[in-house]
């Protein structure tokens, strides 16, 4: 049963981010009744499958919410944004329900009572009117008989898959029961013999006469979730209903038998496989909900088996032996393919992530008192699962600080002339081995000039400090750093900004930042697909090996004795007419041994602009299986992670932009200091320093 619980609260978690984009959407359209008719289907399932497993308070507080929203498509009631509000709310203690069970805190009982009452009211009953309220599972029937009764005849029966996808016929024929009194006939005719019994199919159907107030819409719903995978027909009745005594014992019968026959063939079919439960899988099976932990285990287990199949290439190649190397090949290519699946297997759209901050978007609008329009764009950009679900908290800052920061007022953006509604866009693309993810707002912009002041006042830069754009934005993402001039509760406290950037270096990912004034802001995240298994190029020097992603990698050329001496010392190569900057990884990890006489210049586009990286020899192409370097070198930013090679040996995987921004900052620096030094010297003794130069 534990099982079954758990499948339902990861099934509800599921519904209720799909509750709560629809009621966001409802909330901008409300007369839109297939948004209505999501939001009923919603609460309905939550209701009906958590009385199936046993949580009944949360059966019977959906119940009521449910019944808010069969009065919209009944047309008694009208969609307003207090409606809205307190259906949001109310998701929110549907949650804690959910969750109560796993060491959370428990729903607010009393918040519950207060979100209740306010439906009633709006629904029209006032909050004294009924005294007795029943729950989800057993709701009075002479509530739904308020009117005149009408005789429905029913056909009902199962289609092969409809027990397969989770539903009970006897719960449905219980839920219709509450709709008044219901006398029922059950057909044995298609049951097989006990041998022949699939005990995951129901063989019995049922004919139903249904005495009730309700129309056919409403006897319909209770036959919503499975109406394709059944036969269903809904009449009026011709015949007079029988009493409702005798209903409540057909209706009895029926269910005993059904369950009798299946246990019957459940037992038959236990014997015939030797005690062991066995299940035929449906031929249109399409998707098949696994646990988080058994995928990694399985990307883990790749990873391990593309290491061993480096080191038996490299076996095959130390041999050479044509048979061995044949059988490497084969191999070679049957671990690439599989690598290729886990990693697609661990692919996930986007959009769940983009679509909750919906909600967050709507409240603060409410909060700040802004019209605020959430966009989305690119939701089924595909991302690892690990990254997926470490983006929420750095993209939930970025757009509490769009909100608080960015956007102006009402009456500032109409002296600027704007439109009343602002826009924060959310969007998602792919650019070659990363995705790149924006949080765009037409607010106000970044004053520079207030960044520039208050980093002065903090003393992180010093009065008449020449900084670039990106630079005095970089400041931004300094530990406390807060343009703001009073704290509130969504921001200026100077951590938002900082917990961006460490959340996306962890991810081995870049933060940019551009703005104009009065014309908004864009903050760009670049991530990596995965970080589990990358493509890279193994390189080397000396006896030391790096791997550098194959994604960022434009070109290869050679780097000679003369090409050093033509540049006088600088670190700079010509390539066709454009000097590029490059890093040698010899200095970098103060590798000491005899210089070859040329040596390999890899030219990779960093977030900076191209940058090179000098190293011995180019070894080739390297399925790599990403290791964390552990706790000891956590603080080491250079390199992202390393690897195991099929000679056994650790390569370290490099992080380029990190290099690159170093060099860049590096340089600066060493810029600052040379016009420092020089502005002390007599007139006339005054150098120029070229960028360039000190790179």
């Amino acid at each position: 049963m534990d099982q079954f619980k758990n499948s339902f609260q990861e099934e509800a978690r599921e519904i209720l981010v799909e509750l709560e984009s629809a009621l966001l959407a409802l909330n901008e359209t409300p007369g839109d009744m297939e948004l209505v008719g999501r939001v009923f289907r919603a609460l309905h399932t939550i209701k009906g499958s958590g009385a199936m497993f046993g949580f009944d308070e949360l059966a019977a507080f959906t119940h009521k919410l449910e019944n808010a929203f069969d009065e919209v498509r009944n047309g008694r009631l009208t969609i307003t944004p207090e409606l809205i509000d307190l259906t949001l709310a109310a998701m929110d203690q549907i949650r804690a329900m959910l969750e109560e069970g796993n060491g959370a805190p428990a729903a607010d009982a009393e918040a519950c009572a207060q979100i209740l009452a306010k439906v009633k009211q709006l629904v029209g009953i006032a909050s004294g009117q009924q005294t007795d309220e029943t729950d989800a599972t057993h709701p009075d029937p002479q509530a739904a008989r308020s009117g005149q009764e009408r005789e429905w005849h029913i056909r009902f029966s199962p289609g092969p898959e409809m027990m397969r996808n989770g539903a009970s016929p006897l719960l449905l024929l219980r839920e219709l029961g509450q709709l008044g009194g219901l006398a029922v006939k059950a057909s044995m005719e298609a049951v097989p013999p006990l041998g022949e019994i699939d005990p995951e199919r129901c063989y019995v159907s049922w004919e139903m006469v249904l005495a009730t107030a309700a129309d056919q819409d409403a006897i319909r719903d209770v036959f919503i979730f499975v109406e394709d995978t059944c036969e269903l027909t809904i009449e009026p009745a011709s015949t007079p209903v029988e009493n409702a005594a005798q209903a409540s014992r057909a209706t009895q019968s029926a269910s005993t038998d059904a369950v009798d026959v299946a246990a019957k063939a459940l037992e038959e079919k236990r014997t015939s496989t030797g005690g062991r439960r066995t299940y035929d899988k449906p031929d249109n099976a399409t998707s098949l909900r696994v646990p988080a932990v058994k995928l990694d285990q399985y990307v883990d287990l790749v990873g391990e088996l593309v290491t061993v199949q480096a080191h038996l290439s490299e076996l095959a190649t130390r041999h050479d032996d044509p048979e061995v190397t044949a059988v490497s090949e084969e191999i070679e290519r049957l671990t690439s393919l599989l690598r290729d699946n886990s990693m697609n297997i661990r692919m996930l759209p986007i959009r769940g992530t983009f679509e909750k901050f919906r909600r967050l978007v709507h409240d603060l609008a409410r909060e700040l008192d802004k019209d605020v329009e959430l966009t989305i764009e690119g939701a089924e950009t595909e991302l690892d699962k690990t990254v997926v679900d470490q983006l929420s908290e750095p993209l939930m800052h970025l757009i509490r600080n769009s909100m608080d920061h960015g956007i102006e007022s009402a009456a500032v953006r109409a002296e600027r002339g704007k439109r009343p509604a602002a826009e924060i866009h959310l969007s998602a693309r792919h650019e070659g081995g990363s995705v790149l993810i924006a949080v765009a707002d037409d607010g106000g912009g970044i004053d520079k000039e207030a960044v520039l002041s208050r980093a002065i006042e903090r003393g992180l830069i010093t009065a008449g400090a020449h900084l670039s754009e990106s630079e005095i934005f970089g400041l931004l993402f300094q530990p406390g750093f807060s343009t703001a001039k009073q704290v509130t509760d969504i921001s200026g406290r100077g951590v938002g900004m900082d917990v961006v950037r460490k959340s996306i270096e962890n991810l081995r990912g870049t933060v940019d930042v551009t703005s104009k004034p009065g014309d908004g802001t864009t903050v760009t995240l670049r991530l990596p697909l995965t970080l589990a298994i990358i493509d890279g190029l193994l390189v080397s020097v000396a006896d030391a090996y790096f791997v550098l992603p194959v994604g960022s990698v434009l070109e290869c050329i050679e780097l000679t004795r003369q090409d050093i001496e033509r540049a006088n010392g600088k670190h700079l190569v010509d390539v066709r007419g454009e000097l590029i900057p490059y890093i040698r990884l010899r200095e970098q990890f103060n590798i000491h041994a005899q210089l070859p006489e040329i040596e390999q210049i890899m030219i990779v586009e960093t977030g900076t602009g191209r940058y090179g990286f000098v190293v011995d020899q180019v070894l080739g192409d390297h399925q790599t299986v990403i290791k964390n370097l552990g706790r000891f070198y956590r603080h080491v930013q250079e390199v992202s992670g390393a690897t195991i090679l099929g000679n056994g040996r650790v390569a370290l995987i490099l992080d380029v932009e990190r290099l690159a921004k170093d060099a860049v900052r590096a340089g600066t620096q060493a810029m600052q200091g040379h016009l420092a030094a020089d502005a002390l010297k007599p007139r006339g003794q005054k150098k120029k320093f070229a960028t360039q130069s000190v790179v």
